[in-house]
């Protein structure tokens, strides 16, 4: 989804005004540095620690293709664990055709590391708009589906690892729902969920989208408590989440609540990271700046122990880097991944 850049007081010091974040080497590494405590890394890294690669929303300008292949290459450079793509591989303002999906998803292919991908909005949500090509956004779902998980159960990427999908996990209720997945790594559960932006397709005025948004919306929540009573029947060290949307942004308030469109994923997430008592991190894109802040709840309260990243996109065609220390008090850390080339954010 493509939207004007918000900018929270928290990256006050890296943007001013709402379309242009230029931060120059020192911008950029204070704003590094200034997430609240879970951003920093404490002491040398145990034996178990690892480190992997978010990104997503891009490419969306005519020529990005270009500055993306040079930050995938810098992905493989990086040699990451795996990468999580957080959806809109293609820009909300180019027709959703197979030849424009099909030529994003053999962009993806260069990756080397495994590559886990849950869809954004801008691949099927927002087709059925002129500026989308006017399909029917089922249809291209079915497409995505089709393209982006062609063996449940495998990531993408030249090396794949085996994943639990949730259309096997829950076959007899969620079968449709391959894209969403979960998989371990040295104690740290990973999920991502199928959350996009557009109002995750909330939409009164098409019944075929407020059907569809039911049914994933369910799906979704019971991904969401699945993940989170995994990670507690196995001793979980901590729990990511990922997804496309911001669904805490400030734009999408109703009334002084967030859109009902995102409430079952907030409640479901800030009930399981309350019982579960674990470090939690949640990673999003969708407003295209990098930002580290706490999760809050449907109310706007912020839930102890749960992290928020939200990556890089649009103009700006970066990634985070996400360091991993199962062992640590605060076990997540966070670098950006810049490709000089790309420009500096």
């Amino acid at each position: 989804m493509r939207h004007r850049t918000a900018v929270s007081t928290r990256s006050r010091a890296c943007a001013r005004r709402p379309r242009a974040i230029a931060c120059g080497a020192l911008l950029l590494a204070l704003c590094a540095l200034a997430p609240p405590a879970p951003a920093q890394a404490q002491g040398a890294p145990t034996s178990r620690a690892f480190h992997f690669v978010a990104f997503g929303d891009m490419p969306y300008n005519p020529g990005d293709e270009v500055k993306v292949d040079r930050l995938i290459a810098r992905i493989n450079a990086d040699k990451p664990a795996f990468s999580i793509h957080i959806g809109d591989m293609i820009s909300g303002s180019v027709h959703c055709t197979d030849a424009t999906l099909e030529s994003s998803a053999r962009q993806l292919a260069v990756l080397e590391a495994p590559l886990v991908y849950t869809p954004g909005d801008n691949e099927w949500t927002d087709c059925h708009r002129d500026r989308g090509g006017g399909f029917d956004p089922l249809e291209r779902l079915a497409k995505v589906r089709a393209l982006m998980f062609p063996a449940p159960g495998q990531s993408l990427g030249r090396a794949r690892m085996e994943v639990e999908s949730q259309s096997r996990a829950m076959a007899q209720r969620f079968a449709p729902y391959v894209e969403n997945v979960r998989f371990v790594k040295n104690g740290v559960h990973f999920a991502t969920v199928h959350v996009v932006g557009s109002n995750n397709n909330l939409d009164e005025k098409r019944p075929a989208a407020m059907a569809e948004f039911r049914a994933r919306d369910e799906a979704n929540a019971a991904w969401i408590a699945h993940a989170f009573e995994q990670a507690r029947a196995q001793d979980a060290k901590a729990l990511v989440l990922a997804w496309q949307a911001n669904v805490t942004a400030g734009m999408e308030r109703r009334n002084g609540r967030f859109s009902e469109a995102f409430r079952s994923v907030i409640e479901a997430t800030a009930k399981g990271a309350r019982d579960l008592r674990k470090p939690v991190l949640v990673i999003w894109g969708d407003y295209h700046f990098y930002e580290v802040s706490r999760f809050v709840d449907f109310d706007g309260a912020p839930v102890q122990g749960v992290t928020r990243l939200q990556v890089y996109g649009d103009k700006l065609v970066h990634a985070v880097r996400v360091n991993v220390d199962p062992d640590a008090l605060q076990p997540f850390s966070f670098t950006p991944l810049i490709e000089p080339e790309n420009g500096l954010p």
